[in-house]
């Protein structure tokens, strides 16, 4: 067994420790994140970030994120994403960004105007600042993330190491959701998303974080497992986060992780020779086993109602009018706030309190697509084209980023149904905008 698979081995105990102290000492959970900071930023510093490193310290706290809201660690529902973006800012000072990311300079000008509306406006009780922070937080993040990772030149190894770093944390959160809840047949009544199942916290961005789990635990087992130790740890990890992702019955970041799946499996399989196509045929078959096998244990364990969820219908089998759990009608609202402020937009956190008139209830966006149109106005519809095109004309320029597929779709179907609550989507965004190199780079510079 070589040194890096030890460590990965010591690294997957201490997060199962990690997850037990936390559940029987809530308390540390608030010291956790700040160590997590505090360690990382020290040992960005003390190497001069010369391989990039703030990169993995990033896809930890992104792998974390989850956990640490989970057990009341967070000390404000952005702590994270502004974590990632001072991270990012250090990775500025030491390493430097490319001239050539004007791109993104131009995405946060645009970022601009909706909020000086809604410094602006004149609503009565209105937080001005709180709607502000908590809608702008998500697409600074993206946009420094974006900055740095900009055609800066990476190896394939690097790569393969921040996959790692996401599924580590990942760890804690699946050993600490056994210990909340060990038995989900006895929590499972209904089809709607189940909290008891996602450790007492929100079902979607649990499924969130453990849809990329599905995808990290597998990009393992298939492309970095050496010995028998680790094939079998990585193939249980991919099992268990697959069927803790099932019954937390929100099925975004289920059908994200298995999206992902698919699109590395096809890269990987273009991007092979004949003999690495005639493996990957073998993968995908025993894959299905897998898949089929977990599926089939959640029917069992959930008395057939994770079929319904799936089949959108409540547990009497009688089908839903609403697709999307109550999503399609904030959408709706969105696009209508769009249709009568084409222009500047209704401002910058300000849907929120406008759809409130309209629909009767305040109800936060889970479409980042449409939550931009909303408040920017014809200024989101350039960030939208800015997003979607860059990492396309840059792969365009350079095949070697065989997750490109797997990071963009994503970053796509997670602003879909669970817009930028978490700083996953920004990274993992950011991620696609990266220069891979095969053969490895040498210690990185400056780039200005």
């Amino acid at each position: 067994m070589s040194k890096s698979e030890i460590n990965y081995i010591n690294l997957t105990l201490f997060h199962v420790g990690l997850a037990f102290i936390l559940f029987y000492i809530p308390f540390l959970s608030k010291i956790y994140p700040l160590l997590v900071a505090a360690f990382g930023g020290y040992y960005v510093i003390a190497v001069n970030n010369r391989n990039n490193e703030v990169l993995y310290v990033v896809a930890y706290l992104v792998g974390a994120e989850v956990f640490i809201r989970m057990t009341g660690g967070n000390l404000n529902y952005e702590y994270v994403k502004t974590v990632v973006s001072l991270l990012m800012l250090l990775g500025f000072v030491l390493s430097g960004f490319s001239k050539n990311s004007i791109i993104y300079w131009l995405y946060f000008l645009l970022l601009v105007p909706s909020v000086l509306m809604t410094m602006s406006t004149q609503i009565i009780d209105l937080e001005v600042r709180k709607a502000i922070t908590f809608n702008i937080s998500g697409p600074v993040c993206l946009g420094l993330c974006a900055l740095y990772c900009y055609k800066r030149k990476l190896s394939f190894t690097q790569l393969q190491n921040i996959i790692v770093f996401f599924g580590i944390p990942v760890i804690a959160t699946l050993v600490y959701l056994l210990l909340y809840n060990p038995s989900v047949q006895d929590v499972v009544t209904g089809t709607q998303s189940n909290f008891a199942t996602s450790g007492g916290f929100g079902p979607n961005q649990v499924a969130t974080i453990l849809g990329l789990g599905m995808f990290v635990f597998f990009c393992q087992l298939v492309f970095m497992s050496k010995s028998k130790i680790t094939i079998a740890l990585n193939g249980f990890l991919f099992v268990l986060t697959s069927y803790r992702a099932i019954v937390t019955f929100s099925r975004g970041g289920v059908i994200t992780g298995f999206a992902m799946i698919v699109f590395i499996i096809i890269a990987a399989y273009l991007l092979s020779n004949s003999s690495g196509k005639r493996k990957l045929k073998w993968i995908v078959v025993l894959s299905s086993i897998l898949v089929f096998s977990v599926w089939s244990y959640s029917v069992v364990q959930t008395s057939g109602l994770i079929n319904k969820r799936y089949a959108n219908q409540n547990a009497a089998g009688r089908e839903k009018e609403d697709r999307l759990g109550g999503r399609e009608a904030v959408m709706g609202t969105e696009i209508e706030l769009f249709k009568e402020n084409p222009v500047m937009g209704v401002g910058i956190g300000l849907g929120k309190i406008f759809r409130e008139q309209e629909i009767g209830q305040e109800v936060a966006s889970h479409s980042e697509i449409t939550r931009l149109l909303a408040e920017h106005g014809m200024f989101g519809v350039l960030i939208l084209l800015i997003l979607f095109i860059t990492p396309v004309v840059l792969y365009l320029n350079n095949y070697q980023n065989i997750y490109f597929f797997s990071f963009y779709v994503f970053w796509l179907l997670t602003i879909n149904h669970a817009a930028m609550r978490l700083a996953a989507p920004a990274f993992v965004y950011a991620l696609t905008l990266l220069d891979i190199q095969i053969k490895p780079v040498e210690s990185s510079t400056k780039i200005v």
